[in-house]
């Protein structure tokens, strides 16, 4: 991955230049990823 293409993706899921001194490039990357299932909808759901 890119250094432009991490810099979007974290502006995708509304985090700063500064954020980025307290969060892992990992946990950017999850936070990306739970976004996108956001909108799945699911026919089961665990309860």
């Amino acid at each position: 991955m890119t250094t432009p293409l991490f810099l979007l993706r974290c502006l995708e899921i509304g985090l700063s230049i500064r954020d980025l001194d307290e969060v892992t490039i990992g946990l950017v990357l999850d936070i990306w990823t739970e976004k996108a299932n956001d909108s799945v909808r699911y026919k089961q759901v665990a309860g």
